[in-house]
């Protein structure tokens, strides 16, 4: 019984279900993002949800937005995360735990470039909404919608 149970912690998707469910039950991405929103949220993640959250709200992004610079990209490179438009919704959440523990570090070249990254995933957020979404053309790579649902859980702005 215990064996079954940790085989299938270890083998369970994130995005799909809990280690601890039923077969016919599901874990989906919008509760993942509130149990990580639940975590210790660092004070620079929650500025950036609210950053993100008031804007949208106010200009719902009419003006274009430029892209991110290459400086950026090097960094998301340097810890060998993908762009925002090419990341999946597990990534994404595998990415945010990170940079939440990153962001309570002691380290404090850690903890700046963990902050830059989400400063950097809201700048991209930011221009993919702005143009609908259109240069997404793969259903896979949907980890835009994963950091959406984590900015609307932890922004205390949130709509009720």
């Amino acid at each position: 019984m215990i064996e079954e149970i940790l085989d299938k912690k270890s083998n369970f998707d994130l995005t799909s279900k809990s280690a601890f469910s039923k077969e016919d039950d599901s874990f989906t991405s919008r509760s993942y993002a509130a149990l990580l929103a639940k975590n210790a949220i660092p004070y620079s993640h929650r500025k950036v949800a609210d950053n993100y959250t008031i804007v949208k709200r106010i200009f719902k992004f009419q003006a274009v937005n430029s892209r991110i610079s290459n400086a950026d990209k090097a960094l998301l490179a340097k810890y060998d995360f993908n762009i925002l438009e090419y990341t999946t919704v597990k990534q994404m959440y595998e990415e945010l735990t990170l940079l939440q523990k990153w962001s309570a570090s002691q380290d404090v070249k850690l903890k700046n470039d963990a902050d830059s990254i989400l400063e950097i995933r809201a700048k991209e957020l930011k221009y993919i909404d702005s143009n609908r979404y259109a240069n997404l053309s793969n259903e896979i790579y949907k980890g835009y919608v994963a950091l959406e649902h984590y900015f609307e859980e932890i922004s205390k702005y949130k709509e009720v």
